[in-house]
């Protein structure tokens, strides 16, 4: 029998996002694996198969896990896939020119583990084509899985079961001691973690201060936002602090129109 603190912990609060993917027998095998490792929150963003879900291949590959197939949902955006997640974990073997920071699974998983206030997720991309760049920009950290670098290649499911055990691994010892999790650094208080949806608000209201007053040009933006997330993504913003940075955009706002 499971213990209900374990229970309470990252068992709750990951959820796994497949977006658009392509074989719905990936989305069965992806199911299984969150079966096995004790997960059940799962979302789909705009799958290339109409009616994903209930397809005969995501079915038999699922083997045992049709529960998770009927508890998942299907959203048109990331957005929506990220409602109430404040921590967003990419998974990609492509390392990006602006990702957030790069970590193993094993890292991410410690860290969410024992972090109670995280509402996580892990974000999986097409199996051909991986995720978009804004997607993984928009997220806290990068994962990798540390494979032979001359043959790297894992499919879909592979890469969730890697990244599923190492979670499970993490949950249960987080559960099994009673010491709690200290913070690397102790910086007095902490907040509430910003969530993704908080966080990309800020991202575009920073967007406008800038315009503003001519730090960034609107019609040649190049790589200055995508440095900003970067920078910030190296951070775990807090909701305070997000209305702070808001606070500083909207009075830049203010002075910037026309008779102040």
């Amino acid at each position: 029998m499971m213990q209900p603190e374990i229970t309470s912990s990252l068992f709750t609060r990951l959820r796994v996002v497949l977006v658009e993917t392509s074989r719905p027998g990936n989305i069965g095998a992806v199911a299984r694996a969150m079966k096995t490792m004790g997960f059940s929150d799962l979302v789909l963003v705009s799958p290339r198969h109409e009616g994903a879900l209930q397809h005969e291949e995501a079915v038999a590959f699922a083997s045992g896990a049709q529960d998770i197939l009927e508890g998942a949902r299907i959203v048109a955006t990331i957005g929506e896939a990220l409602e109430g997640i404040n921590y967003a974990a990419a998974v990609s073997a492509r390392l990006r020119e602006f990702s957030p920071p790069v970590q193993t699974p094993r890292e991410v998983a410690g860290h969410v583990a024992g972090e109670a206030g995280l509402h996580a997720a892990l974000i999986l991309g097409n199996e051909r084509f991986g995720l978009p760049n804004d997607i993984v920009e928009r997220c806290n950290v990068l994962i990798n899985i540390p494979a032979n670098p001359d043959y790297s290649s894992l499919n879909l499911a592979q890469a969730a079961q890697v990244l599923l055990y190492e979670c499970r691994m993490a949950a249960l010892a987080a559960g099994a001691t009673s010491v709690p999790h200290k913070p690397a650094v102790d910086v007095g208080f902490h907040g509430d973690s910003a969530s993704l949806a908080q966080v990309e608000g800020m991202y575009q209201h920073l967007e406008q201060a800038l315009v503003a007053i001519d730090f960034l040009d609107a019609n040649n933006p190049r790589k200055l936002m995508p440095r900003l997330k970067r920078l910030f993504s190296r951070t775990q913003l807090e909701t305070e602090e997000v209305n702070i940075l808001r606070g500083i955009a909207r009075q830049i706002l203010a002075r910037c129109k026309p008779g102040k």
